[in-house]
């Protein structure tokens, strides 16, 4: 799937994803693989970034976050961290970064 994003994070990735979904309970968990290109915060270039997470419905529960190490190109050369993502109740998914850049 390809993904667009707005605000401090500008950009498109692509994303390699995939889930076990239990609709009668509305259990499930998903693993996703993205490769970002575009801007964070002030600086250009790409990296990749992994996450996961157990949904339950109305939630989500064991996140797990990273921007792989050693990703990092352009003046995202560098870039460590994690992060994370929140759906709101329309589906909107919001997704941050906290990260660091080897000057």
């Amino acid at each position: 799937m390809d993904k667009q994003y707005e605000g401090e994070v500008v950009g498109r990735s692509a994303t390699l994803f995939t889930a076990a979904f239990d609709q009668s309970t509305g259990m499930g968990t998903y693993v996703a693989m993205e490769s970002f290109e575009g801007t964070l915060g002030a600086r250009r270039g790409a990296f990749n970034f992994a996450h996961s997470a157990r949904t339950s419905g109305e939630g989500r529960e064991n996140e797990f976050f990273v921007i792989v190490p050693g990703s990092g190109t352009g003046e995202l050369a560098g870039i460590t961290g994690s992060g994370g993502i929140a759906v709101d109740t329309d589906g909107t998914h919001r997704i941050w970064f906290d990260y660091d850049l080897d000057e």
